[in-house]
């Protein structure tokens, strides 16, 4: 018998991406590495892409809201299309004749 794991529910909606150091491979990358070090964390040279998202929310919440709701209106439309999707597959599957 295996032995499942079991995770709590704060870790089920952790986001390992946000915890990835942001390398500066870009003029823009490089700029907010060092707003976001600087404004943090000044003597720790690793900044996150959570501290990007938390520096952004706070100073530029007009970008991140808009970012924000395209992203939820993109996954709300993509699960109502999952779901017609999943309509269409279950009626036309009961279409078929038995016999």
């Amino acid at each position: 018998m295996s032995e499942q794991k079991t995770i709590t529910e704060l870790q089920a909606h952790e986001n390992p991406m946000l915890a990835m150091p942001v390398d500066g491979d870009s003029e823009l990358k490089t700029f907010l590495i060092d707003y976001v070090g600087n404004k943090l964390n000044p003597e720790n040279e690793e900044v996150t892409v959570n501290m990007v998202a938390e520096v952004l929310a706070t100073e530029f919440p007009e970008f991140v809201f808009a970012f924000a709701e395209e992203n939820f209106l993109r996954g709300y439309q993509l699960g109502l299309d999952d779901a017609e999707n999943i309509f269409k597959r279950e009626t036309s599957t009961n279409d078929e004749p038995t016999g």
